[in-house]
């Protein structure tokens, strides 16, 4: 392997250790409903996503909440020695994908029947550094 070679792929695993991701899979909220929290706080620095979706009266903001915070700790364990408030995390990614849909029957007048599609959708966060988006 050149030197070249070996310096980059050293250069991209560290940068790859500044970027987290957490992924909430299937989760039974709507995809449109978890996209109108997910665009609060995208861009946005970790501390103050954590306060806007605490106080959000959504039921959306609670399982962003989690996934944030699993995202937190996905960060600590890859980088222990550093503190998070040294690194200045923020959302650099976030994104709502549908799932899986259930379909259900709902009896309708005249012996008929309308279906029901209860949508459910899959989360992925990435976190990052603002220390090394600026070099």
């Amino acid at each position: 392997m050149g030197v070249r070679k070996k310096l980059r792929a050293q250069q991209l695993k560290e940068e790859k250790k500044q970027l987290v991701v957490a992924k909430l899979t299937g989760c039974p909220t709507s995809p449109r409903k978890m996209r109108l929290v997910a665009d609060l706080i995208r861009g946005v620095g970790v501390e103050r996503a954590l306060q806007i979706l605490k106080f959000n009266a959504k039921e959306a903001s609670i399982n962003l909440e989690k996934l944030l915070l699993s995202a937190i700790a996905n960060w600590q364990a890859k980088n222990e020695g550093s503190s998070i408030e040294d690194a200045e995390l923020f959302v650099k990614e976030i994104f709502v994908d549908s799932a899986g849909m259930l379909k259900r029957l709902r009896p309708a007048p005249q012996g008929r029947a309308h279906r029901i599609r209860k949508r459910s959708n899959h989360v992925t966060l990435v976190l990052g550094n603002k220390i090394v988006e600026s070099k």
